[in-house]
């Protein structure tokens, strides 16, 4: 793996251009350093926008996805009251938190609901289910495409990184952004319910809306709580 990356790294420093999907103001002293080895650097924004803009209905019916997606999540949000429910992309702690939880178990076979306070499904809608008025945050393994996302609608990351480029994405998300909290290592159950609880409910989690508004200017309908 260090030795493909290496490789990678240096064919891009050869390249005549370079394009990255991400936003000067989330990372711009990164962009700033690459420049010096990579003039000409284009940053277009989160894919995921930049598809919404130039083929907003086109394609709806065209999946990106190779599992089938589970689009009754979205009815069982629909129950529940706005920046109520917390999105875990990973369920190991599932007990820790009293806050309503819509899980996405990426290793399939778990279905139906967690007692009355969750909702376990295969595979979702990740983008629908994170622009659903009723989430108020989203716990992730700062994969790059999940942290975009969650940064376009304006939703505060919790963020459990794994490895790759999971612990740099988590460094910008909490340290350079200040748009969301990190999950140390040494992982309890106490803790998680209490970062849960601060973003879901606290002064923190406003405080990680309102510059996810300012840095970004997303559109307000994504700040209702604001």
């Amino acid at each position: 793996m260090f030795n493909y990356n290496l490789q990678s790294v240096n064919n891009a420093i050869r390249a005549a251009a370079g394009i990255l999907d991400t936003f000067d103001d989330l990372e711009h002293q990164v962009l700033d350093a690459i420049k010096t080895k990579l003039t000409n650097l284009y940053t277009i924004g989160p894919l995921s926008l930049l598809h919404r803009q130039l083929f907003p209905k086109i394609l709806d019916s065209i999946g990106s996805n190779l599992w089938e997606e589970d689009t009754q999540c979205l009815a069982w949000l629909d129950k529940w009251e706005p920046y109520s429910v917390q999105v875990p992309i990973l369920v190991g702690y599932y007990g820790a938190s009293r806050q309503r939880q819509r899980g996405r178990c990426t290793f399939g076979g778990v279905h139906g609901p967690v007692s009355d306070r969750g909702l376990l499904v295969g595979w979702c809608t990740q983008e629908k289910v994170l622009s659903h008025r009723c989430v108020g945050g989203f716990l992730t393994h700062c994969g790059w495409n999940s942290t975009m996302e969650s940064v376009c609608e304006g939703v505060p990351l919790i963020c459990w990184p794994f490895f790759a480029d999971h612990q740099m994405n988590c460094f910008t998300v909490v340290e350079s952004g200040g748009i969301g909290m990190e999950i140390d290592d040494d992982v309890k159950g106490e803790r998680v319910e209490s970062i849960v609880r601060e973003v879901m409910e606290g002064m923190k989690g406003h405080c990680l809306r309102l510059t996810l508004q300012e840095n970004f200017k997303l559109p307000m309908e994504n700040f209702r709580r604001i």
